[in-house]
């Protein structure tokens, strides 16, 4: 099932970067995650997955243990201005990547969204609405739940922790509430109530896509930590606590504000200093 390959994480943050420069070619920006996780010691791994091809990355050398962490990435380089759709969607800068690459115990794998990293036959059903209005749909869940299953399949994994940054984090909830073997649910800076966020930035629902917070019925039972940049302008406190007010008061996951950081600064480079996987 494996084979070896070669965050509009919003729409403010693109309006940024494309006013500063030109993107890397989707070629460049897939050498520099593969060069990347390659410095760390580990490998690319393509996944079947439905009527896409996934990419991850995965460490070369496996622990002992029964507990995989799958860190999925945000929505990556979806627009290049307001009314510009990208043409790939690989994002300049992975956040889950570099997550990914400082878990300090036990087993984790990366896992891209649809189309990111992909070219000539593997992104044979890249149509842009898969990282627009449908970044969440239906086909889109069934297929990073898929890769999942096929991540812990190669790492014989017992359980599952998924950590999902940005439009990650509702992939990684979504998918949870799908799965019977997820121990804990983690998302940075995660987009868990899209209808909320898209209200907030007075930009156009994603229609086709389904929502995190509808899905709390189906995750109560699973333990979970949202963490929240204290200047995230992208996707605000709001819809982390959108989510979460969502669960019975006795039942609300936690939540965490970490001062300082904002929507991109600084998960990847801190990530082992905030996260405890215990």
């Amino acid at each position: 099932m494996l084979r070896k390959g070669g965050g509009h994480c919003c729409l403010l943050l693109l309006l940024a970067l494309s006013a500063c420069a030109s993107p890397p070619l989707p070629m460049a920006r897939q050498q520099s995650a593969a060069q990347l996780a390659a410095a760390s010691g580990w490998q690319r791994l393509d996944l079947p997955a439905g009527q896409f091809v996934l990419a991850s990355f995965v460490p070369t050398t496996k622990q002992a243990g029964d507990t995989l962490t799958i860190y999925i990435e945000g929505d990556g380089l979806a627009w290049l201005s307001s009314s510009d759709i990208s043409a790939d969607p690989t994002p300049m800068h992975p956040t889950g990547l570099q997550m990914a690459l400082h878990h300090k115990q036990g087993n984790a794998a990366y896992l891209a969204r649809p189309c990111q990293y992909v070219d000539s036959i593997d992104a044979r059903n890249c149509s842009n609405i898969w990282w627009t209005s449908q970044r969440f749909a239906p086909e889109v869940i069934a297929a990073s739940n898929l890769a999942v299953d096929q991540l812990k399949t190669h790492f014989k994994a017992k359980r599952i922790v998924l950590v999902g940054y940005s439009g990650g984090g509702a992939v990684a909830a979504l998918v949870a509430a799908r799965r019977l073997d997820v121990s804990k649910l983690v998302t940075v800076a995660g987009n868990l109530d899209h209808v909320l966020w898209t209200k907030t930035h007075f930009v156009s629902p994603l229609t086709g896509s389904l929502n995190a917070v509808d899905e709390w019925r189906a995750l109560l039972n699973i333990a979970q930590i949202h963490y929240v940049g204290s200047n995230d302008k992208i996707v605000p406190r709001t819809v982390t606590e959108s989510f979460i007010n969502a669960f019975p008061e006795n039942h609300r996951p936690m939540m965490r504000i970490i001062d300082g950081f904002d929507h991109a600064c600084c998960w990847g480079e801190k990530w082992a200093e905030i996260y405890d996987p215990h």
